[in-house]
C-alpha cells in the first residue's frame, strides 16, 4: 500500500495534527500524531525529517508521491508549517489532507469531509487562514465531548486530557483506521473513502 520514496515532486500533502513534545503525548488533541504513528508502524516508515517547521516523510501511494507532515510549530500555529510546503511543492489545497481530533463526534468515529470550516479547531483555522480556503480534505477521528456545560478552559482541559480504559483501546484502532483512510482518499478518491469510513 505504502512505499518509501525520497526524490520526485510530492502531489500531496497528509497533514498529522498535534502538539510536540511528551506533554502532549497521547491527550485527545494529538489523535493526529496518533494517527501518524500508527501508520509509522504499521509501514515500518519514519516521520522524522525536520522540514518546513515539521517532522516529514516522503511516501509514494499508488503511484503518487505524499509528504507526511507532523507540525512542530503548536496546534494553533499548524498553518505555518502546512503553507510553506504546499507553496513550496505548489501542492494545491484540495490535495492537503489533514487528520485532527473532533470533540462534537463520540470516541472512535471518524469522519471524512472534502471540505469545511474549522469548527472551532484552531489547528484547521490556523490552516484555513495559512491557506487561504477551506477548500481541503480532512480526516475528523471523534474524541469525544465535554460536559454540555463546559466552560472554554474545561474544553481546553479536555483536548489536553488523555484517554482512559476502553477509550483508549478504541482510540487506538480508530487511529489505524484514520492512517488507513488516506491511502483509500489518494487512490479510490473522496467519496469511496467517505463510504467506507464514514
Amino acid at each position: 500500500m505504502f512505499f518509501k520514496n525520497k526524490s520526485g515532486g510530492v502531489e500531496w500533502l497528509v497533514v498529522f495534527l498535534g502538539n510536540p513534545g511528551p506533554k502532549y503525548s497521547s491527550t485527545r488533541h494529538n489523535v493526529g500524531f496518533m494517527a501518524a504513528d500508527a501508520l509509522e508502524k504499521t509501514e515500518n516508515i519514519k516521520i522524522n525529517k525536520l522540514r518546513f517547521n515539521a517532522l516529514t516523510s516522503i511516501i509514494t501511494i499508488n503511484g503518487e508521491k505524499i509528504l507526511l507532515m507532523k507540525p512542530q510549530t503548536y496546534m494553533n500555529l499548524s498553518g505555518n508549517a502546512v503553507a510553506p510546503a504546499a507553496a513550496y511543492y505548489k501542492v494545491p489545497a484540495e490535495r492537503v489532507i489533514v487528520i485532527g481530533d473532533d470533540i462534537s463526534l463520540p470516541v472512535g468515529k471518524i469522519r471524512i469531509r472534502a471540505k469545511g470550516s474549522s469548527g472551532g479547531h484552531n489547528g484547521l483555522k490556523s490552516i484555513i487562514s495559512a491557506l487561504g480556503t477551506d477548500n481541503f480534505p480532512r480526516i475528523k477521528v471523534g474524541v469525544g465531548a465535554p460536559p454540555s456545560n463546559a466552560s472554554e478552559e474545561d474544553i481546553i482541559n479536555w483536548v489536553l486530557g488523555r484517554f482512559c480504559g476502553k477509550d483508549a483501546d478504541t482510540i487506538a484502532e480508530t487511529c489505524e483506521k484514520a492512517a488507513k483512510a488516506v491511502s483509500v482518499i489518494i487512490s479510490d478518491g473522496m467519496e469511496r473513502a467517505m463510504n467506507i469510513f464514514n
